[in-house]
């Protein structure tokens, strides 16, 4: 028999080192796994996702972000574990919801399936004497008639059967201009694939969702990747023929933005003139071009909605003040909220802070990527020209995300590494005849630098975690607004299944599904967006002021009232009617003869106002 003890130590060899970091990410997925498994989101209270996750989605994290630094600070590791770390990064923060729901999140989200799916009803663009105040998506149609053209590609019954697992399917489009954007002023991968994580986990703003400006981001990104990388100093241009393909490529990318989306485009001009302050990117090709198609499309096919919206557009001129505050209805309330809300604004803010200190800290940066640096500067003055619905604020965030992302990732970093440093320093080792044992030197030295620099993570791992682990409450922590059960689902799909054409829908908000099914044949009515002396009036005498706001449907229309789960929680949570006064205003419907009830379950009610005659149909 063998005696163990005699035995050499087992070594690792160079594959065994290559293959270690895979541990962390397996151990990171198998708890990511099991947390899905064994997380229950039935009952969702005001944390929303945050408190209804098992305590392994937390270990998880901790445990893959962990690994992936551990990874990307070693020059020995090969440079696909911190591309498969930030994979991982990316199911856990989105492919998370699109597991645990049975149903797809966001009642925007909803609304572009009805979108898509009036557009394949219809067969066709519509104007605004068609369906009204929708007629504004028609516009701008190229996200929805690709949709459209998906939907039949793939036979599914409706987008409403992937648009769940859009938030990972768009986040992965980012990845590929991001890289481009960041190679263009590093080959430094501690750098690049940091800024990437940073870039990911504080993304939190959740225009991921199936939505236009999810691919229109995407694709603003992968402008400016051809800029940056295509359009630089004389010695680096690709040539006239060459620019003329990358032209007719920005170009392309230019048109697919502005048909599908309205702020998108507005943005990529400031970044591009932005970039014409740079003597290096002083080509005015690709600003002049983006602008004469952003203008060609404004003063066609858009100039219906920009006639209407014109004078308001041009009283939100200067007003900051009024551009980034919040109106009725969009104030968090509650413990859960607000604090959620704080660790959204903490998450941001706490980027923001650490790309200044990236900027002061490595003085290399600030001359070889000020182009970046302009870039992620642009957005802020459209804070001046809009508030876009109250959303300016989070664009802008989203926007300036990338450059940011890229000097705070540079701030966690002992030194960072350029182009033109790199190319110097092999310039100055093959000026010196150093040899092989030079450069073997050369390549003890990162080892011996990681090893010793390990001492000093700690403080940078604890702020990347820190903010990895703050995207979850500030990306899922109104998920008791966002998600809709199969209950309210399948209620409010009752609801269009039985209302006729020329019907009214009555609700307190749109925070439902399906909220706009049917919309070129059914009008819709929430009173909660009327001005507050009316509401104070519904909650005073909710059936008589209701019923009266609800008269004059001519048959065969109907005239509907809806109150679901999911508009409790957005009235309660945003500070717009507590649970006690929606439960008043249910119960006065429910006692007056005014009305009839036609559905309910355990996700909400439908009443049907009552004809003169006495009884509904």
């Amino acid at each position: 028999m063998t005696d163990l003890s005699d035995l050499p130590p087992v070594r690792l060899g160079r594959r065994g080192r290559a293959v270690r970091p895979a541990v962390p990410l397996l151990a990171a997925l198998a708890l990511w796994g099991y947390a899905v498994r064994h997380t229950d989101v039935s009952r969702l209270d005001d944390f929303g996702l945050v408190t209804a996750l098992h305590p392994a989605f937390w270990a998880g994290l901790a445990v893959l972000t962990a690994g992936f630094w551990w990874t990307v600070r070693d020059p020995r590791r090969p440079g696909g574990w911190p591309a498969a770390y930030v994979l991982g990064l990316l199911l856990m923060e989105r492919a998370t919801q699109a597991l645990l729901y049975p149903t797809p999140l966001y009642a925007w989200a909803w609304k572009h399936d009805g979108v898509v799916e009036h557009l394949l009803t219809a067969g066709g663009l519509q104007t605004a004497d068609q369906v009204g105040d929708m007629a504004v998506y028609d516009q701008w149609p190229g996200f929805f008639a690709a949709q459209a053209a998906l939907v039949r590609l793939l036979g599914v019954e409706s987008a409403a059967m992937y648009m769940a697992w859009w938030p990972l399917v768009s986040s992965l489009m980012l990845l590929l201009p991001l890289l481009l954007i960041y190679r263009t002023f590093t080959e430094d991968r501690r750098l690049i694939w940091t800024a990437v994580w940073l870039f990911y986990a504080a993304n939190w703003v959740g225009q991921d969702y199936f939505s236009p400006q999810s691919v229109a981001f995407a694709l603003h990104l992968g402008v400016l990747a051809v800029v940056l990388r295509r359009y630089g100093r004389a010695d680096e241009a690709p040539g006239r023929q060459g620019q003329a393909v990358w032209t007719a490529v920005a170009g392309a990318l230019v048109v697919a933005i502005v048909i599908s989306h309205q702020l998108t485009p507005g943005m990529l001009v400031v970044s591009l003139l932005a970039l014409c302050l740079v003597r290096r990117h002083r080509d005015w090709v690709p600003a002049l071009t983006t602008v004469v198609i952003f203008l060609a499309w404004c003063l066609t096919a858009a100039l219906p909605f920009l006639s209407a919206a014109l004078p308001d557009m041009i009283r939100s001129v200067g007003d900051i003040g009024g551009n980034v505050a919040t109106g009725y209805g969009t104030t968090p309330t509650g413990t859960g909220a607000v604090a959620t809300s704080w660790a959204a604004r903490l998450l941001s803010g706490s980027v923001l802070l650490l790309a200044v200190a990236g900027i002061v800290r490595q003085r290399v940066l600030r001359h070889r990527a000020m182009p970046l640096l302009l870039v992620a500067a642009a957005p802020l003055p459209m804070l001046v020209a809009s508030s876009y619905g109250s959303e300016m604020i989070f664009r802008v965030l989203m926007f300036l995300l990338p450059g940011a992302a890229f000097f705070a990732a540079a701030a966690l970093l002992p030194e960072v590494r350029t182009l033109t440093a790199e190319a110097r320093a092999a310039e100055a080792r093959g000026a010196g005849g150093a040899g092989a044992d030079s450069a073997a030197a050369a390549r003890r030295r990162p080892a011996r630098a990681a090893v010793r620099g390990g001492l000093r993570a700690g403080g940078p791992l604890l702020v990347l975690l820190a903010g990895t682990l703050a995207f979850v409450p500030s990306y899922s922590g109104k998920d008791r607004i966002n998600y809709f059960p199969p209950e309210e689902v399948a209620l409010v799909r009752q609801l269009f299944d039985r209302a006729a054409e020329g019907s009214t829908v009555v609700a307190a908000n749109r925070n439902y599904p399906l909220a706009y099914a049917s919309y070129g044949t059914i009008d819709h009515y929430w009173f909660l967006e009327d001005d507050r002396r009316h509401i104070d009036e519904i909650v005073k005498d909710p059936a008589t002021t209701l019923a009266r706001d609800m008269a004059g449907v001519e048959r065969p229309g109907r005239a509907y009232f809806l109150l679901t789960r999911g508009q409790r929680a957005d009235s309660e949570m945003n500070g717009q009617l507590t649970g006690a006064q929606l439960d008043r205003i249910q119960e006065s419907v429910a006692r007056s003869e005014l009305f009839r009830p036609v559905a309910e379950n355990s996700a909400g009610v439908v009443y049907e106002l009552r004809t003169e005659g006495g009884a509904g149909r």
